[in-house]
């Protein structure tokens, strides 16, 4: 069965959620005794924090993006050379073949420019095959081994392109659900340690229960801060 995509708890970003994190530990450190009163000891307030120094260096997705485009642009070239050698082949086929004919049309070059990756690639494996089985008859045109072994590598260098292109996809998908997955276990320890904290100061302190409120978003956080600094 595939497996669901992750969804965030959340719908601030990430940089907020670490904020917002670390700001709310340093209130529970301040009243570590009144949260032991509830079995949340300074243990797990440490390895909250440790959690949360972790989620700050993993990859964000501008980063992921970016590699992700730079394999895409290697692969780009790594195509138009392979299309430029298949052309060089394709030109001197045409000096002996009318581009009707079924010897020419056997190439499988029709729409060479609009072919999808994988198409372009196996073009790229046909063409030497065919012209291996009429190599005596296009020798005087120019074809010879050397010009199929550009072709040959041309494909070569595009197939590794092509699956270090599909590797940075992965590894994106992949980092992008393990941050999820870290984000939301984050913010699931920052709402049990702010429901504690309110809970604390409810009928003792309001401007304590508030430093447990969390804002869902910037502009209410900024809302919130403005409404507490005018009063």
């Amino acid at each position: 069965m595939k497996k669901q995509s992750t969804h965030r708890k959340y719908n601030f970003p990430d940089a907020d959620l670490y904020l917002q994190c670390i700001e709310r530990i340093k209130y529970a450190h301040r009243d570590i005794a009144q949260f032991e009163a509830y079995g949340y000891s300074l243990q797990r307030l440490e390895k909250f924090f440790k959690s949360c120094e972790v989620f700050k260096v993993l990859p964000n997705d501008d980063e992921l993006v970016g590699d992700q485009m730079i394999t895409t642009e290697k692969k780009d070239k790594a195509a138009e050379q392979l299309r430029s050698a298949i052309r060089s082949l394709m030109t001197r086929v045409a000096l002996k073949y009318p581009a009707k004919s079924g010897r020419y049309r056997k190439f499988g070059t029709i729409k060479l420019g609009d072919m999808s990756d994988a198409q372009l690639l196996f073009c790229g494996r046909r063409v030497v095959r065919v012209a291996r089985q009429q190599i005596d008859f296009l020798e005087d045109v120019g074809v010879n081994e050397s010009l199929l072994r550009r072709i040959s590598e041309s494909a070569q260098v595009f197939e590794k392109s092509m699956n270090l292109q599909q590797d940075k996809v992965a590894d994106r998908d992949i980092a992008v659900e393990n941050r999820t997955d870290k984000g939301n276990e984050l913010y699931n320890e920052l709402v049990t340690l702010c429901n504690i904290g309110k809970d604390i100061w409810a009928e003792l302190d309001p401007v304590k229960y508030d430093n447990y409120c969390i804002y869902e978003s910037n502009n209410e956080q900024k809302k919130a801060r403005k409404a507490s600094a005018e009063d």
